[in-house]
């Protein structure tokens, strides 16, 4: 089967078809204590299509971070957008995120004629017509696409924070609530990068 054969590629073509020039949207990164939350809009060519492209959490490490590469070479316009905790402190995660994709897609050049959403609902301010699409990142060649985005973003940062504070041995768990983070938060307290509001029950501010 080549890749525009697939059925992510089809669910596409079919989008394309009625609105013209589309991207797919999706985040990276909402349940973990801390760190960013991640948004990504794609644009993809459909004259280029890549092979392989799935939800994220389907493929392996290594898989995400080649077609990472071929998307942001071979991809007609993306953007990754950084949520940072503080903006997820004080909007809640739910409109921290909205606003992220928002961002995404109004960064593009060029600017979409359409927006595939990953999940049930649209964020204000995206500028353009969308669409949400439960479990899109399964669906839609474009939003599987920015999923990849979104999570090996994320994924890079949180290796660069594990090399500037290994006690919290961030690699291992990505900043989500593990018994090993919980432990390492009740050793070494916590960093300006975590998330009060997630912490908040547990007692734990940022402030010294």
């Amino acid at each position: 089967m080549k890749s525009n054969d697939s059925p992510l590629y089809q669910f596409d073509a079919q989008i394309r078809e009625r609105f013209g020039l589309f991207c797919g949207v999706d985040e990276a990164g909402r349940g973990p204590l801390c760190g960013p939350v991640c948004c990504a809009a794609v644009i993809l060519d459909p004259e280029d299509p890549i092979e392989g492209i799935n939800d994220s959490k389907k493929l392996t490490e290594k898989r995400r971070e080649t077609l990472f590469e071929q998307i942001t070479s071979r991809a007609v316009a993306y953007q990754v957008v950084f949520v940072s905790p503080q903006e997820i402190d004080e909007k809640n995660i739910l409109w921290a995120t909205m606003d992220g994709m928002a961002r995404a897609v109004r960064e593009l050049d060029p600017q979409p004629a359409y927006a595939l959403i990953d999940g049930n609902r649209c964020p204000p301010g995206l500028g353009v017509p969308a669409q949400a699409v439960v479990k899109g990142d399964a669906s839609s060649a474009s939003i599987a696409a920015a999923s990849i985005l979104a999570k090996v973003s994320r994924d890079r940062y949180m290796m660069e924070l594990d090399r500037r504070y290994p006690q919290y041995e961030l690699a291992k768990h990505k900043g989500y609530p593990t018994r090993l983070h919980y432990e390492r938060i009740a050793q070494y307290g916590i960093q300006p990068f975590y998330r009060r509001s997630f912490l908040k029950k547990q007692g734990y501010w940022h402030e010294k």
